[in-house]
């Protein structure tokens, strides 16, 4: 978040909690569509247009390519919303239906858009909605409401050991643990 602020101590691909989570859970990486300090919606730090690199951007062109219809998709993992939080994105109104461009500029319609959209192409696909901890409340509690309409698993994170708000290895270790407890009292 801040050049000044000390950085976390995760520096190989094997300490990140995905990777961790592939491995402990014997699962199937089918593609990691992540980008670093990118928010759901189209709204980007100090304003920016992240119209080509936010989740909403990814997903349309991996629909584009035929992703979802080339590849069997049965899990996608959404951890996302830190950045919309950290960015101060405009927070909108829930709503499922009806989106226009400017919708999707504010955080809680473009995460309908999205999950409606990985529901369109992919309609029996299990979405696991992970939620940072230290997010607001407001964000919070309005990501799990859209994540549960939407039928999706929601994993609250707690207590994640991080440096400058970026999980350490002990919090990618965390973050494993408590995705894979979901995971499994769920699927």
């Amino acid at each position: 978040r801040s050049e000044n602020k000390p950085e976390s101590d995760v520096s190989v691909v094997e300490e990140t909690w995905w990777h961790k989570l592939i491995n402990e859970n014997y699962a199937n990486l089918l593609l990691n569509s992540s980008y670093s300090g990118t928010t759901i919606c189209h709204t980007g730090y100090e304003g920016n247009d992240y119209k080509e690199i936010s989740f909403v951007a990814r997903t349309e062109k991996l629909v584009e390519k035929g992703f979802f219809k080339e590849n069997c998709v049965e899990t996608i993992l959404v951890f996302g919303g830190t950045n919309d939080y950290w960015a101060g994105a405009p927070l909108g109104e829930i709503q499922y239906s009806g989106w226009e461009t400017d919708n999707l500029y504010k955080v809680f319609p473009a995460t309908c858009y999205l999950f409606n959209k990985l529901k369109e192409v992919a309609p029996n696909v299990k979405i696991v909605k992970i939620i940072n901890d230290g997010l607001g409340d407001e964000i919070t509690i309005g990501l799990a409401q859209i994540a549960e309409h939407y039928g999706a698993t929601v994993v609250n994170l707690k207590n994640i050991d991080k440096v400058a708000g970026h999980p350490t290895v002990l919090g990618m270790e965390q973050i494993t643990g408590q995705v894979t407890e979901v995971l499994n009292k769920n699927f």
